[in-house]
Protein backbone atom coordinates (compact mmCIF):
# COMPACT_ATOMS: atom_id res chain seq x y z
CA UNK A 1 0.00 0.00 0.00
CA UNK A 2 1.71 2.98 -1.04
CA UNK A 3 1.33 6.19 1.60
CA UNK A 4 1.77 10.17 1.76
CA UNK A 5 3.26 12.25 4.10
CA UNK A 6 0.49 13.97 5.43
CA UNK A 7 0.06 16.79 8.76
CA UNK A 8 -0.47 14.68 11.20
CA UNK A 9 2.49 12.92 10.62
CA UNK A 10 4.32 15.83 11.45
CA UNK A 11 2.95 17.04 15.13
CA UNK A 12 3.36 13.02 15.88
CA UNK A 13 6.61 13.14 15.08
CA UNK A 14 7.37 16.44 16.60
CA UNK A 15 5.37 14.90 19.81
CA UNK A 16 7.40 12.16 20.22
CA UNK A 17 10.77 14.45 18.98
CA UNK A 18 9.62 16.73 22.35
CA UNK A 19 9.07 14.25 24.58
CA UNK A 20 11.66 11.40 23.49
CA UNK A 21 8.90 9.28 25.12
CA UNK A 22 6.33 7.52 23.32
CA UNK A 23 3.79 6.72 26.12
CA UNK A 24 4.06 10.80 27.24
CA UNK A 25 3.49 11.74 24.20
CA UNK A 26 0.90 9.45 22.65
CA UNK A 27 -0.89 11.06 25.89
CA UNK A 28 0.32 14.41 24.49
CA UNK A 29 -1.79 13.49 21.80
CA UNK A 30 -4.85 11.53 23.12
CA UNK A 31 -3.74 8.51 20.96
CA UNK A 32 -3.11 5.09 21.55
CA UNK A 33 1.07 4.08 22.33
CA UNK A 34 0.72 1.56 19.48
CA UNK A 35 -0.81 4.43 16.97
CA UNK A 36 1.74 6.75 17.48
CA UNK A 37 4.04 3.77 16.83
CA UNK A 38 2.91 2.83 14.15
CA UNK A 39 2.75 6.40 12.43
CA UNK A 40 6.23 7.18 13.19
CA UNK A 41 7.01 4.18 11.48
CA UNK A 42 5.12 4.69 8.55
CA UNK A 43 6.46 8.10 8.19
CA UNK A 44 10.04 6.45 7.95
CA UNK A 45 9.31 3.76 5.62
CA UNK A 46 7.66 6.93 3.37
CA UNK A 47 10.51 9.27 3.93
CA UNK A 48 12.83 6.33 3.53
CA UNK A 49 15.07 7.93 6.60
CA UNK A 50 15.53 6.53 10.24
CA UNK A 51 14.17 9.33 12.58
CA UNK A 52 14.68 7.93 15.77
CA UNK A 53 17.14 4.92 17.91
CA UNK A 54 14.63 3.10 19.73
CA UNK A 55 16.13 1.31 23.38
CA UNK A 56 14.51 -0.13 26.08
CA UNK A 57 15.79 2.64 27.96
CA UNK A 58 15.13 5.72 26.02
CA UNK A 59 14.95 7.53 22.54
CA UNK A 60 17.25 9.74 20.65
CA UNK A 61 16.61 11.60 17.70
CA UNK A 62 19.20 10.85 14.49
CA UNK A 63 20.82 13.14 13.08
CA UNK A 64 18.26 13.01 9.94
CA UNK A 65 14.99 13.38 13.00
CA UNK A 66 17.26 16.40 14.72
CA UNK A 67 17.00 18.28 10.77
CA UNK A 68 13.57 17.10 10.62
CA UNK A 69 12.56 18.28 14.73
CA UNK A 70 14.19 22.38 13.43
CA UNK A 71 12.05 21.72 9.95
CA UNK A 72 8.86 20.88 11.21
CA UNK A 73 9.10 23.23 14.05
CA UNK A 74 9.46 25.95 11.51
CA UNK A 75 6.40 24.61 9.14
CA UNK A 76 3.67 24.17 11.76
CA UNK A 77 4.83 27.65 13.40
CA UNK A 78 4.47 29.20 9.77
CA UNK A 79 1.01 27.34 8.99
CA UNK A 80 -0.41 28.61 12.65
CA UNK A 81 1.06 32.25 12.02
CA UNK A 82 -0.72 32.09 8.58
CA UNK A 83 -3.73 30.30 10.17
CA UNK A 84 -4.07 33.96 12.47
CA UNK A 85 -2.97 36.34 9.51
CA UNK A 86 -5.61 35.16 7.42
CA UNK A 87 -8.01 35.49 10.18
CA UNK A 88 -6.99 39.08 10.95
CA UNK A 89 -6.86 39.66 6.81
CA UNK A 90 -10.44 38.39 6.88
CA UNK A 91 -11.70 40.90 9.93
CA UNK A 92 -10.85 43.86 7.86
CA UNK A 93 -7.08 44.16 9.65
CA UNK A 94 -3.55 44.38 7.62
CA UNK A 95 -2.13 41.06 10.14
CA UNK A 96 0.46 41.29 12.92
CA UNK A 97 3.52 42.40 13.46
CA UNK A 98 5.26 40.40 16.64
CA UNK A 99 7.95 42.30 18.17
CA UNK A 100 11.04 41.11 20.47
CA UNK A 101 13.03 43.97 22.62
CA UNK A 102 15.10 44.27 25.17
CA UNK A 103 14.32 46.09 28.48
CA UNK A 104 16.22 49.08 27.31
CA UNK A 105 13.90 49.83 24.00
CA UNK A 106 10.99 50.13 25.54
CA UNK A 107 11.98 53.27 27.07
CA UNK A 108 12.13 55.10 23.93
CA UNK A 109 12.32 53.07 20.87
CA UNK A 110 9.69 51.01 21.22
CA UNK A 111 7.20 53.22 21.88
CA UNK A 112 7.88 55.79 19.53
CA UNK A 113 7.54 52.72 17.28
CA UNK A 114 4.37 51.70 17.98
CA UNK A 115 2.59 55.37 18.22
CA UNK A 116 3.86 55.82 14.26
CA UNK A 117 2.41 52.27 13.66
CA UNK A 118 -1.02 52.98 15.31
CA UNK A 119 -1.15 56.28 13.32
CA UNK A 120 0.23 55.30 9.98
CA UNK A 121 -1.17 51.70 9.89
CA UNK A 122 -4.17 51.17 12.20
CA UNK A 123 -5.06 48.42 11.09
CA UNK A 124 -1.77 46.31 12.12
CA UNK A 125 -1.84 44.80 15.25
CA UNK A 126 1.20 44.48 17.49
CA UNK A 127 2.39 42.13 19.95
CA UNK A 128 5.28 42.28 22.28
CA UNK A 129 7.51 39.86 24.33
CA UNK A 130 10.53 40.73 26.27
CA UNK A 131 13.53 38.24 25.27
CA UNK A 132 17.26 38.27 25.68
CA UNK A 133 19.12 39.23 22.28
CA UNK A 134 19.88 34.96 21.80
CA UNK A 135 16.50 34.36 22.21
CA UNK A 136 15.04 36.92 19.83
CA UNK A 137 17.80 35.66 16.92
CA UNK A 138 16.47 32.00 17.58
CA UNK A 139 12.52 33.25 17.38
CA UNK A 140 12.89 35.51 14.34
CA UNK A 141 14.76 32.85 12.58
CA UNK A 142 12.14 30.21 13.64
CA UNK A 143 9.56 32.84 12.12
CA UNK A 144 8.14 33.17 15.86
CA UNK A 145 8.68 37.12 16.07
CA UNK A 146 8.99 39.41 12.73
CA UNK A 147 11.36 41.87 14.30
CA UNK A 148 13.40 42.48 17.31
CA UNK A 149 15.50 45.12 18.93
CA UNK A 150 18.55 43.91 20.04
CA UNK A 151 22.33 44.69 21.14
CA UNK A 152 24.26 42.69 18.83
CA UNK A 153 27.28 43.97 16.20
CA UNK A 154 26.35 41.00 13.97
CA UNK A 155 23.74 38.37 13.23
CA UNK A 156 23.28 35.36 11.52
CA UNK A 157 23.15 34.62 7.54
CA UNK A 158 19.30 35.48 6.52
CA UNK A 159 19.04 37.70 8.92
CA UNK A 160 19.39 41.83 8.75
CA UNK A 161 20.55 44.46 11.12
CA UNK A 162 20.07 48.00 11.29
CA UNK A 163 20.77 50.06 14.32
CA UNK A 164 18.24 52.83 15.40
CA UNK A 165 19.24 54.38 18.40
CA UNK A 166 22.68 55.17 20.20
CA UNK A 167 23.23 55.86 23.82
CA UNK A 168 25.38 56.78 26.40
CA UNK A 169 26.46 54.84 29.12
CA UNK A 170 25.59 56.24 32.78
CA UNK A 171 27.44 54.99 36.25
CA UNK A 172 24.41 53.89 38.35
CA UNK A 173 25.04 54.55 41.97
CA UNK A 174 23.18 54.60 45.46
CA UNK A 175 21.77 57.74 46.64
CA UNK A 176 23.61 57.95 49.66
CA UNK A 177 27.49 57.23 47.39
CA UNK A 178 29.54 60.16 47.91
CA UNK A 179 30.23 60.62 44.51
CA UNK A 180 28.53 63.76 43.01
CA UNK A 181 28.06 64.45 39.36
CA UNK A 182 30.09 67.62 39.94
CA UNK A 183 32.68 65.85 41.50
CA UNK A 184 33.16 62.88 39.41
CA UNK A 185 36.45 62.40 37.85
CA UNK A 186 36.60 59.45 35.99
CA UNK A 187 35.40 55.94 35.99
CA UNK A 188 38.93 54.50 37.96
CA UNK A 189 37.33 56.05 41.12
CA UNK A 190 35.07 53.30 41.67
CA UNK A 191 37.75 50.59 40.62
CA UNK A 192 37.02 49.42 44.18
CA UNK A 193 33.44 48.56 43.71
CA UNK A 194 31.80 45.64 43.53
CA UNK A 195 29.92 46.11 39.83
CA UNK A 196 26.05 44.54 38.89
CA UNK A 197 25.89 43.39 35.28
CA UNK A 198 23.34 42.71 33.07
CA UNK A 199 24.35 38.88 32.25
CA UNK A 200 26.50 37.86 29.29
CA UNK A 201 23.82 35.31 28.45
CA UNK A 202 21.13 38.22 28.04
CA UNK A 203 23.65 40.63 26.40
CA UNK A 204 27.16 39.33 25.33
CA UNK A 205 27.98 42.86 23.39
CA UNK A 206 26.95 45.25 26.40
CA UNK A 207 29.06 42.85 28.87
CA UNK A 208 32.07 43.32 26.63
CA UNK A 209 31.45 47.05 25.97
CA UNK A 210 30.86 47.63 29.82
CA UNK A 211 34.40 45.42 30.40
CA UNK A 212 36.04 47.44 28.12
CA UNK A 213 34.74 50.88 29.69
CA UNK A 214 36.71 49.69 32.83
CA UNK A 215 39.34 48.25 31.16
CA UNK A 216 39.83 51.88 29.44
CA UNK A 217 39.93 52.90 33.50
CA UNK A 218 42.98 50.40 34.22
CA UNK A 219 41.36 47.70 35.99
CA UNK A 220 39.18 44.82 35.52
CA UNK A 221 35.85 45.04 37.92
CA UNK A 222 34.67 42.58 40.26
CA UNK A 223 31.29 41.65 38.97
CA UNK A 224 29.30 40.25 42.16
CA UNK A 225 25.88 39.68 40.49
CA UNK A 226 24.06 39.66 37.61
CA UNK A 227 20.59 39.89 36.22
CA UNK A 228 18.72 40.47 32.93
CA UNK A 229 16.09 43.18 34.35
CA UNK A 230 17.14 46.70 35.38
CA UNK A 231 14.92 46.93 37.76
CA UNK A 232 16.70 43.92 40.01
CA UNK A 233 20.11 46.12 39.21
CA UNK A 234 19.01 48.88 40.83
CA UNK A 235 17.23 47.04 43.60
CA UNK A 236 20.64 45.48 44.18
CA UNK A 237 22.71 49.46 43.92
CA UNK A 238 19.80 51.07 46.00
CA UNK A 239 20.46 48.55 49.18
CA UNK A 240 24.96 49.15 48.66
CA UNK A 241 25.46 45.80 47.21
CA UNK A 242 27.30 47.40 44.13
CA UNK A 243 27.33 49.91 41.48
CA UNK A 244 26.34 49.59 37.81
CA UNK A 245 26.80 50.82 34.14
CA UNK A 246 23.75 50.97 32.22
CA UNK A 247 22.67 52.78 29.24
CA UNK A 248 21.41 55.97 29.94
CA UNK A 249 17.80 55.72 28.96
CA UNK A 250 17.14 53.11 31.69
CA UNK A 251 17.19 56.18 34.22
CA UNK A 252 13.35 56.91 32.87
CA UNK A 253 10.84 54.99 34.52
CA UNK A 254 11.92 53.69 37.98
CA UNK A 255 11.87 55.36 41.43
CA UNK A 256 14.34 54.11 43.47
CA UNK A 257 17.23 55.43 45.50
CA UNK A 258 19.85 55.60 43.04
CA UNK A 259 21.71 58.43 40.71
CA UNK A 260 22.77 58.48 37.15
CA UNK A 261 26.42 60.10 36.18
CA UNK A 262 26.34 59.95 32.71
CA UNK A 263 29.56 58.99 30.65
CA UNK A 264 29.51 61.00 28.46
CA UNK A 265 33.24 61.50 27.63
CA UNK A 266 33.71 57.83 26.85
CA UNK A 267 34.09 56.22 23.43
CA UNK A 268 31.79 53.01 24.04
CA UNK A 269 28.05 54.21 22.96
CA UNK A 270 24.93 51.42 23.87
CA UNK A 271 23.75 50.88 20.06
CA UNK A 272 20.17 49.60 19.65
CA UNK A 273 19.72 47.70 16.89
CA UNK A 274 16.55 46.24 14.68
CA UNK A 275 16.90 43.03 13.12
CA UNK A 276 14.83 40.77 11.32
CA UNK A 277 14.60 37.89 8.75
CA UNK A 278 15.57 38.81 5.40
CA UNK A 279 13.09 36.29 3.35
CA UNK A 280 10.35 36.94 6.48
CA UNK A 281 6.93 36.88 4.24
CA UNK A 282 4.57 38.51 6.83
CA UNK A 283 2.41 41.33 4.55
CA UNK A 284 1.99 43.42 7.55
CA UNK A 285 6.11 43.52 8.38
CA UNK A 286 6.44 44.57 4.72
CA UNK A 287 3.79 47.24 3.95
CA UNK A 288 5.43 48.81 7.16
CA UNK A 289 8.83 48.36 6.39
CA UNK A 290 9.95 51.61 5.16
CA UNK A 291 8.83 53.39 8.22
CA UNK A 292 10.50 50.96 10.13
CA UNK A 293 13.31 51.52 8.58
CA UNK A 294 13.35 55.42 9.16
CA UNK A 295 13.19 54.62 13.01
Amino acid sequence: MNYQIELRHFIYFLAVAEELHYRKAAEKLFISQPGLSTQIKQMEGILQTQLFIRDKKKVRLTPAGAFLKSEVEFILNHLEQTKKQLKLIGEGHQGEIRIGFLGSAMQQVVPSLLLDLKKQFPSIHTSLEELSNRAQLSAISRDKLDLGFVRLSRVPKGLRLKPVFEDTFSLVLPSSHPIQPNNFKGIHEVSQEDFILFSQDYSPLYFDTVMSICEDGGFTPNVSHKSVHAQTIFKLVENNLGIAIVPTALQYGFQMKVKFIELRYIKQRAVLSMVWKEDNRNPALRNCMELLLKL
